[in-house]
């Protein structure tokens, strides 16, 4: 299911309870622009609340929603696109709070003024003290979505800093409820947002002790470690009695070391028993020094495994892609149809690299292809001006038109967004594209 019909399913139903509430319920007397600000004030605010409230159930990384979602890679998208739109309605709602003034200013006071909301006597006292922190909370947030959004900010840094947006939806919760009837919570619109925002802040508890993902984390030690050409770390791994085995494609958080915190790494391995391959691109501080600092015999946590990334679901005519790292969940797909070719469906794989000379796959992935007569391996090297086109990959597949053909992409973006619009233009309706779509931020 795609993130945006997610949150503008989410969002429809949200919606269609506030107008039950608004036009049905509790309809607002008073002067019409007045009543529509503040009708305004509410809707932004329970769009804001609803979704962060989805955010911080999402963090808690639900395993049975993976097959709905298409993965915890796409949850994780979910999660990030869900907690943008949260911040961007939040800062709708403050400034229409703080709008009024500005309102008065055009069209003068109201005659006829909406009511004022009416709270329990014993959350009077805490009223004031509500919507400051309301609107200091809305300061940190437009900071973190900032932060979120400039790419160039320290990954370190800014996992910190997520550690605190529990803490802050906790926060607004309680703003949240000192500001609102307690006749309301009984309410259809009342009874979904106290849904919610009880299943955040159950959420909220085991974030805050950095306990997410507990129960699916396992630890093992470091078999080998060995740096390859183009930055890249290769890194053995063997884990204790209790590894649930993972199927090709998937990919776990890996701890190398706790003061660093867990990175999602696909694993490049097939089902081998308590056997694992990290193949790790190069990407940043951290990432740069792993060859230095990993040696055999360390001990490492991996929490997992993850994902729905599996050709297995796909048509019998597939495109597989990948561009750079990304060729990582292909590696472990060829390995695991190496002991079954019989399996393995008829697909033509793409890599895209920047140098084929000195790339440390492309060997293996000759050797890999070669005993799987179904699967075409084709090189494009940037080096040569080689590049990937939609047209070429329709041509090397040889679907004719009417056939139904599944493209599996895991690689950089802007690649994936150029041959999904190319095949578009082509008028290939029947070409289901399927993206690792994996961000940490």
């Amino acid at each position: 299911m795609k993130t945006r019909t997610v949150l503008i399913s989410f969002l429809g139903i949200l919606t269609l309870a506030w107008a039950w509430d608004a036009l049905v319920l509790n309809p607002m007397a008073g002067d019409g622009l007045w009543v529509a600000r503040k009708e305004g004030i509410f809707l932004t605010g329970i769009w804001a609340m609803g979704l962060m409230s989805l955010v911080m159930m999402l963090a808690t990384r639900p395993v049975w929603l993976e097959s709905a979602l298409g993965g915890m890679d796409r949850i994780y998208r979910l999660h990030k696109w869900a907690g943008i739109l949260a911040i961007s309605l939040g800062i709708v709602h403050w400034l229409m709070e703080i709008g009024g003034g500005t309102l008065r200013s055009l069209i003068g006071a109201a005659v006829n003024k909406p009511p004022k909301t009416i709270v329990p006597e014993f959350l009077v006292s805490s009223h004031g003290l509500a919507k400051d922190v309301g609107e200091w909370a809305i300061y940190i947030l437009i900071v973190s979505l900032l932060i979120t959004l400039w790419k160039a900010f320290p990954y370190k840094s800014w996992r910190i800093l997520h550690r605190v947006m529990p803490l802050l939806y906790l926060v607004l919760v309680f703003h949240v409820v000192a500001l609102t009837p307690a006749a309301w919570w009984l309410q259809p619109l009342g009874l979904i947002m106290g849904a919610l925002m009880l299943g955040g802040s159950l959420a909220a508890i085991p974030a805050l002790r950095q306990r997410i993902g507990q129960r699916r984390r396992h630890v093992g030690h470091i078999q080998s470690v060995r740096q390859l050409a183009g930055g890249i770390t290769e890194v053995n791994c063997v884990m204790n009695t209790g590894w649930p085995g993972h199927q090709a494609g998937q990919f776990a958080f890996v701890t190398f070391d706790a003061r660093e915190g867990a990175h999602p790494y696909t694993i490049a391995s097939a089902e081998q028993a308590g056997h694992l391959r990290f193949e790790i691109k190069a990407l940043g501080d951290y990432t740069r020094t792993l060859a230095q600092r990993l040696q055999a015999g360390d001990a490492v946590q991996v929490e997992g495994p993850y994902g729905r990334f599996d050709h297995r679901r796909g048509q019998a005519n597939q495109a597989w892609v990948a561009g750079g790292i990304g060729i990582t969940p292909f590696l472990a797909w060829l390995e695991s149809l190496r002991a079954r070719p019989e399996a393995a469906p008829r697909a033509q794989l793409h890599y895209c690299v920047r140098d084929a000379a000195h790339d440390p796959f492309v060997t293996r992935l000759q050797a890999l292809c070669a005993a799987l007569p179904s699967i075409t391996l084709h090189v494009h090297d940037a080096s040569h001006g080689q590049r990937l086109e939609a047209d070429t990959l329709h041509r090397a597949s040889q679907v004719q038109e009417g056939d139904a053909m599944d493209v599996w992409f895991c690689g950089p973006a802007g690649l994936a967004r150029q041959l999904e619009t190319g095949l578009q233009a082509l008028g290939l309706k029947d070409v289901a594209v399927h993206r690792e779509a994996f961000e940490m931020r």
